[in-house]
């Protein structure tokens, strides 16, 4: 019960690694928010979860929203101590200069806008108690990129960044912030990442992780969970694989 008495928001968290970090939150004695865009998807997870879980229905690529969501949180439970920026969405593997600029706008976004407003909304919260932990979920996109997913590469490089310059100008504050970076898994968006989903292509796939296997929600759930408890405290500024050694 590593985080009990501890909240948290993970966005992104009614499917694949997000509901994977909201069950071991809950299992180890968070309250936690499930934040995601399809709501009702939130809900059917929360109720599944029990009294320690709530849903919320955000985008969080829009301000508004984002306000909306971490006001709702503070309010229900009288402070936040974990951020989880878990939600992103990719492009199809696309050669670079093919992309839509409406496929690029998404990624933008989704993938990085939302950790600035996201930030906007709940550090000054976290200041004022001199104390919190924030982790982004990146990818091993950011760190060993792969041909036709490169706006989607770069997206999670940039959250790479991100991490370590939030993580250097929050820590005096009390605030430590940390990433992780997962090669693919069973999610939502492993079709997106391999173009079509079959037999051959997963074999090919999966030949490049030395472990030989994907990320499973369960893996990010166990990762997560050490970072951002007090175990961690000592730890700010990382960008830890979850890959099976795909980046070695």
């Amino acid at each position: 019960m590593r985080l009990t008495g501890k909240t948290a928001i993970i966005t992104g968290g009614a499917s694949g690694f997000g509901a994977g970090i909201v069950r071991r939150f809950l299992q180890d004695g968070a309250r936690v928010m499930i934040a995601d865009l399809n709501g009702s998807a939130a809900s059917d997870l929360a109720r599944e979860m029990g009294d320690h879980a709530m849903a919320q229905t955000v985008d969080v690529s829009d301000g508004l929203s984002v306000n909306d969501m971490c006001r709702t949180a503070v309010e229900e439970w009288g402070h936040v101590d974990i951020l989880i920026n878990n939600a992103g969405v990719t492009h199809l593997p696309t050669p670079l200069d093919e992309v839509s600029e409406e496929d690029f706008d998404r990624v933008f976004n989704v993938n990085m806008k939302s950790v600035y407003l996201t930030a906007r909304a709940l550090v000054p919260h976290m200041k004022e108690r001199a104390s919190g932990a924030i982790l982004n979920i990146a990818s091993t996109a950011g760190v060993s990129p792969r041909p036709n997913l490169n706006w989607y590469n770069a997206s999670k490089g940039w959250m790479i960044t991100a991490t370590k310059t939030m993580a250097v100008e929050l820590a005096p504050k009390g605030i430590r912030v940390n990433a992780l970076n997962p090669v693919a898994g069973e999610t939502p968006l492993l079709k997106s990442f391999m173009g079509e989903d079959t037999p051959e292509i997963r074999a090919k796939f999966l030949s490049t992780i030395p472990l030989g296997r994907f990320s499973t929600p369960q893996d990010m759930g166990n990762a997560a969970l050490f970072l951002c408890s007090d175990e961690a405290s000592m730890i700010t500024g990382v960008a830890m694989e979850v890959d099976g050694g795909r980046c070695i």
